[in-house]
C-alpha cells in the first residue's frame, strides 16, 4: 500500500512538473509546447471578426516584419479593412498551421504573406531552402482554394542575425526569392495566355530584372488608317495598395514619347 501510494505520489509530481515544463518552454513566434504555433495569440480577435464581414478585407500573414507594421503606422490598419496577423519571431511552418485559423476562416478578399526570413534563421530549427518555399506555396494553395487573392512578398535582405550569428544568409535569401520569383511567373502563366489570346503582343522583360512600371503601345485602325496610342505608368493597379500611395498614368498619342515608347520594345525584342 506504501509503495503505491508513493508511486502515486511521484507520478502525480512529474506531471505536474512536465506541464509546468510546457508552460515554461521558450518557442520562438510565442508559443509553447501546448501551442507550437501561437494559435492562441489572435483566437479572440478572430472569433469577433468573423462575426463582421467585409468584402474588401486583407490579412497580413508574417513575422515581427508585419507584426511591427501596427506599432509603426497603425492607422495603415485602423483606417482600412486590413488585419495584421503577424506574430514576431515565427517561421513558415508556424504560419502553415495557423494559416486556416488566422487567414482563411477571416474571409478575406486577400491575403498578403511575407515569410521565409526566420526560417533562414533556423528558429525552429534547421531549414531547406526548398521546404520553405514549398511552405510558402502550401498557403498560396490553401488560399487560391477558398478564393482569396494571394500577394507573396519577397523576402528582406539581412546580412547576419545577432540571435543566430555565422549562418551567412545573403545568398539564401537571394536563392528563396527566385524561387518565389518564378512560382509567381509561373503561376501568371495562364493571365498570359488569356492575353494573347485576346490579340495582344507580350513583349516580356529582363528576366532577372524586376521592372515596377508598365508601359504598352496601342495601334488601332481609324478610317482605314493607323492610329497609335501609348500608356505610361508608374505601376499596376490595385485596389488594396491604391488606398495606401498613388501611382501615376499617361494615356497619350505624342509622337514624340510614343517613339520613345516603340524604342523600349524594340530593344527588349533585341
Amino acid at each position: 500500500m506504501n509503495k503505491f501510494l508513493l508511486l502515486s505520489i511521484i507520478f502525480f509530481s512529474l506531471s505536474c512538473k512536465s506541464e509546468k515544463m510546457n508552460s515554461e518552454v521558450f518557442i520562438q513566434g510565442g508559443g509553447t509546447l501546448n501551442d507550437w504555433a501561437n494559435l492562441s495569440r489572435y483566437a479572440e480577435s478572430n472569433s469577433e471578426l468573423k462575426e463582421q464581414y467585409d468584402a474588401n478585407r486583407v490579412v497580413f500573414m508574417g513575422n515581427s516584419i508585419t507584426e511591427g507594421w501596427s506599432n509603426f503606422n497603425p492607422d495603415f490598419f485602423i483606417n482600412n479593412p486590413f488585419v495584421n496577423r503577424g506574430i514576431s519571431g515565427q517561421t513558415t511552418p508556424q504560419m502553415l498551421i495557423r494559416f486556416k485559423p488566422d487567414v482563411v476562416n477571416l474571409k478575406p478578399k486577400a491575403v498578403v504573406i511575407l515569410a521565409g526570413i526566420n526560417d533562414i534563421a533556423g528558429n525552429t530549427g534547421p531549414m531547406e531552402i526548398d521546404n520553405i518555399a514549398e511552405n510558402i506555396f502550401s498557403m498560396t494553395e490553401i488560399a487560391k482554394a477558398n478564393n482569396i487573392e494571394v500577394y507573396i512578398c519577397s523576402v528582406l535582405p539581412a546580412k547576419d542575425f545577432p540571435w543566430s550569428p555565422g549562418l551567412n544568409p545573403a545568398e539564401k535569401v537571394v536563392r528563396l526569392n527566385n524561387i518565389l520569383e518564378n512560382y509567381c511567373e509561373e503561376n501568371n502563366i495562364k493571365v498570359s495566355q488569356e492575353l494573347k489570346a485576346a490579340g495582344v503582343d507580350l513583349i516580356y522583360g529582363v528576366k532577372g530584372l524586376k521592372v515596377h512600371s508598365k508601359i504598352c503601345l496601342i495601334e488601332r485602325f481609324k478610317s482605314h488608317k493607323k492610329t497609335y496610342y501609348g500608356f505610361i505608368s508608374t505601376g499596376n493597379f490595385n485596389e488594396s495598395t491604391a488606398k495606401v500611395y498613388s501611382d501615376f498614368t499617361l494615356f497619350t498619342s505624342n509622337e514624340k514619347i510614343l517613339k520613345e515608347i516603340n524604342k523600349v520594345f524594340e530593344f527588349l525584342q533585341s
